[in-house]
């Protein structure tokens, strides 16, 4: 019995045929052997195991969403279908998603970073700044409705009102999360504030992992102005708290432990007072004499001379900000324009140019018009549909006249040169 032949390219179509409708959403283990990340995006690399390999790709929709980088000699878990090129009938693991085994992505990218950025030597403490002792403009860098800002409000105000803060709102969890807070953290640095708080409340490793990404870590370690990680909760330790200058572990302890207890401050300052007192009553008691002259010094320099002197000026300035402001919101109500008002503007400028257009058009259609170009007395010979000169006609030839309303059938009677 004969077997029927088939060529090489149907053997691998059926092999291509069997092998992709057999091994779809396969998981296979295996550790690295090769890898190439490509300047398109895609990924190519190469698992195995003691006795084979196997060659693997991703494309770059599937590779942008990893977590952490292949590297040789990591243990995966890989996802995919098998793929026939027919060509060169070769197979790969078209690979859709790529998971380290026995451990998590996340956990893996989270120590990857980690270590790359000790030895860039992000976590250095002489490259640190100091805390500044005394805060007067604070920057907060958060979600504008989260309660960890809340939180952070309500223990400024508690403990030190006199400060300003700016609140810079962004995404602070989900995919475009990290991008917005790097570029906060930048807006922030450029306010002139003596620190910069960033980070939110608790959350899953999910939620918080914005503040685990390269992108944010590189935007706190170019700022100039001090800056407190303050991220989830105790046990939350953040990529952003190793760059950051300070780590706190609640949003409400980043307050605390940058800003001063007003309780406390009002407390020295009584302190203070009442070691002043006890030291006049001892000078009456010695220098009787100098009593008018240290009365009058102690009035004038006392704490509650200059905090009426702070208050008084502080109204000063608030009152002066408040005429700037309604004076520039005046110009600027008066620099803009009604959008009515603009429509209409535009559209009657439009009309006009198009008009002007047209115009131009109807002038030039006169101008190439061949009935107005046209001279009285001429017309176009015509023989056998071209267009000739009176010298190429013979006797006794056919020929057509025609002018751009008349055209006459005419035979050559006679021939005669004029010159």
């Amino acid at each position: 019995m004969n077997n029927p032949t088939m060529t090489v390219t149907s053997l691998n179509i059926k092999i291509k045929s069997l092998l992709e409708t057999t091994f779809m959403h396969i998981l296979v283990e295996g550790e690295v052997s090769s890898v190439t990340y490509h300047n398109s995006g895609h990924v190519y690399f190469s698992i195995k195991d003691k006795e084979s390999s196997i060659k693997c790709v991703m494309f770059r929709s599937n590779a942008s969403r990893m977590k952490f980088r292949l590297e040789r000699g990591q243990h995966v878990v890989v996802n995919g279908s098998i793929s026939v090129y027919t060509p060169r009938g070769e197979y790969q693991l078209m690979t859709v998603s790529v998971e380290p085994f026995g451990q998590g992505a996340l956990a893996l990218a989270y120590e990857q970073l980690k270590e790359k950025l000790q030895q860039k030597g992000y976590f250095d403490a002489q490259r640190k700044k100091p805390q500044p002792k005394y805060i007067k403009k604070l920057a907060l860098v958060t979600a504008s409705k989260s309660a960890g800002l809340q939180d952070m409000l309500k223990i400024i105000d508690k403990r030190w009102r006199l400060l300003e803060v700016f609140v810079i709102d962004t995404l602070v969890q989900g995919d475009r999360s990290a991008t917005q807070i790097a570029e906060a953290l930048a807006y922030a640095d450029t306010l002139g504030c003596d620190a910069i708080v960033v980070g939110r409340g608790g959350g899953s490793k999910e939620d918080l992992w914005a503040f685990n990404e390269e992108v944010v870590a590189d935007a706190i370690f170019n700022l100039n102005t001090f800056v407190v990680s303050a991220v989830g909760h105790e046990v939350d330790v953040l990529i952003s708290d190793f760059v950051a200058d300070l780590r706190a572990p609640t949003p409400s302890a980043s307050i605390e432990m940058i800003l001063p207890d007003q309780n406390e401050v009002l407390y020295t300052l009584s302190e203070m007072e009442n070691r002043y007192s006890r030291t006049i009553r001892q000078v009456l008691l010695n220098k009787e004499q100098s009593l008018i002259v240290f009365a009058q010094e102690f009035a004038r320099h006392s704490v509650s001379s200059k905090i009426a002197m702070i208050e008084k000026e502080f109204e000063g300035l608030k009152e002066e900000f408040q005429r700037v402001m309604d004076y520039k919101l005046i110009q600027f109500k008066a620099q803009v324009t009604p959008l009515p008002q603009l429509l209409r503007e535009n559209f009657e400028y439009a009309f006009q140019v198009k008009t002007q257009s047209l115009n131009a058009l109807e002038q030039k259609m006169k101008l190439y018009d061949p009935k107005l170009k046209q001279k009285e007395g001429w017309a176009e010979v015509i023989s056998n549909g071209k267009r000739v000169a009176l010298s190429d006609i013979k006797k006794d030839d056919r020929f057509s006249i025609m002018d751009t309303t008349v055209k006459l059938e005419v035979v050559c009677l006679n021939k005669e040169n004029i010159v």
